[in-house]
This record gives C-alpha cells, sequence and structure tokens, in this order.
C-alpha cells in the first residue's frame, strides 16, 4: 500500500481542470467531492487518493453520459 500523499489546491485543480471558484462550490455542495485536510493555520490540502477517486468518478460518469446520448 502506498503511504498518503497529501497535494495542494492548486495541483488538484491542474489534475480536475476545475477553477478555483468552481472547486470551492463543488465541495460545498457535493457530499462525495474531496474534503480538506488542514495541514496549518492558512494551509489545506488533499489527499492524493480522494483526488484520484474524484477523476475516476468523473471521467465514469462523462463516459456515461455519452452513451446515453
Amino acid at each position: 500500500m502506498r503511504p498518503t500523499r497529501i497535494i495542494r489546491l492548486k495541483e488538484a485543480l491542474y489534475r480536475t481542470g476545475y477553477t478555483r471558484a468552481g472547486w470551492y462550490r463543488a465541495m460545498h455542495r457535493d457530499p462525495l467531492f474531496p474534503q480538506p485536510v488542514k495541514l496549518s493555520e492558512r494551509c489545506i490540502g488533499f489527499r492524493e487518493a480522494d483526488i484520484d477517486a474524484l477523476i475516476e468518478r468523473l471521467t465514469t460518469q462523462a463516459a456515461e453520459g455519452v452513451r446515453d446520448a
């Protein structure tokens, strides 16, 4: 098993294609969206596994949407 890696918001945005505003909007609306890990008073990160799971979920939803069309 790989150790848990924490990535910063900038990398999460890059990997997923979200904008900063879109990320925070989704984080508050979607209970399955990755939740932040507080690293310090003014610094948050996200578990890499949670980001990978989000990408998998989004690509699965997109593929299902294409099949339904």
